[in-house]
């Protein structure tokens, strides 16, 4: 199976990992605008499936290190798929309580609380479950990302401060979903072999664990989204019927890419976990917040007609992602 054999090569996938965590949100962006979320993200969590279901059969069963998926996924003991799949189940529920916060309270209330708490949480989970790199180092990269959240946050409120929101309820979703997300990614890393070249007899590698994770998100959704389906935080209830009758191929396809893009993301994270560690890993991959926000200012121009003042946020937020990158990478080379 493919295994990075430097940790040059580990981060260079962690980058991936957040272009494309940061990137998916556009193909919802492009498919709510003819339907619901909660029916994207049907397709979307098909996606995941699938593409954790192509890379297992073809990456992740090819040369001599490591061992084939199939196989792997046959000798998995019971602790290893419970873990794994438990970490789809965390993670959808934390997915749809953050989305549902955004579409309550806004962009520039929720998505910091939430993320900002999944960044900070998440990376001292993994760290202190496999303490890997310099803890100084890699939690001021850390603070500085999370610093360059909170001015994406102040950007976002000065674009919006005509609106008037209230966000009690969406700050209380936030939270909740933040916690959720910073203990998903170390359910499922718990599930695989620290050694990737001659997995530990019971363990997974990256490949098979993915997909037991793909298929908790997918049966999950059958519980959490259907919540979401019926009662919504916000706006009209939708039903299954509507999954059929209002989706046309291409909004189906949408939303298929939107998890396979996803999901590159999450298996090259799980990937690089044995050069980089699982915090490294989790901690580049959550940069993807600055991934979205390159999105709305270079592509949508979300900010082409923002107040004075919001263009050195913007600057100052760009400038502590970078700093904090560059910390977070040498954490591990220090």
């Amino acid at each position: 199976m493919f295994i990075p054999e430097s940790y040059g090569l580990a981060v260079a996938l962690c980058f991936v990992t957040m272009v494309c965590w940061g990137s998916w949100a556009n193909t919802q962006k492009l498919a709510t605008k003819k339907w619901p979320f909660q029916l994207f993200y049907w397709d979307y969590s098909l996606g995941i499936i699938l593409l954790s279901l192509v890379f297992g059969l073809t990456i992740g069963s090819s040369g001599e290190e490591g061992r084939p998926f199939l196989e792997d996924l046959a000798q998995g003991d019971t602790s290893s798929f419970t873990s794994a799949f438990i970490g789809g189940i965390v993670f959808n529920m934390a997915n749809l309580l953050i989305v549902a916060a955004i579409d309550i309270a806004g962009m520039a209330v929720a998505f910091p609380i939430g993320i900002g708490i999944a960044l900070v949480l998440g990376v001292i989970v993994n760290y202190m479950a496999t303490p890997v790199g310099n803890p100084f180092m890699l939690f001021a990269g850390v603070a500085l990302v999370t610093v360059a959240i909170i001015l994406d946050a102040l950007a976002y409120k000065k674009l919006s401060s005509g609106q008037k929101i209230t966000p009690t309820k969406g700050i209380v979703i936030s939270i909740i979903g933040g916690i959720l997300m910073g203990f998903f990614f170390r359910f499922v890393a718990a599930s695989v072999s620290i050694d990737f070249t001659q997995p530990t007899e019971g363990l997974f590698t990256p490949y098979s664990a993915v997909f037991i994770f793909s298929l908790g998100i997918f049966a999950s959704n059958f519980l959490w989204n259907s919540f979401f389906m019926y009662k919504p935080f916000k706006g009209e209830p939708v039903s299954y019927v509507e999954y059929f009758s209002k989706g046309d191929m291409k909004l189906h396809l949408i939303g298929i890419l939107g998890g396979i893009i996803w999901c590159i993301g999450m298996s090259l994270s799980m990937i690089a976990g044995e050069k980089a560690g699982f915090a490294i890993s989790y901690g580049l991959g959550q940069g993807a917040t600055m991934v979205a926000a390159a999105w709305g200012v270079f592509i949508w121009k979300e900010f082409a007609n923002a107040p004075k003042g919001t263009k050195p946020l913007i600057n100052l937020m760009f400038l502590s992602f970078i700093i904090g990158l560059v910390l977070i990478i040498f954490a591990r080379i220090g």
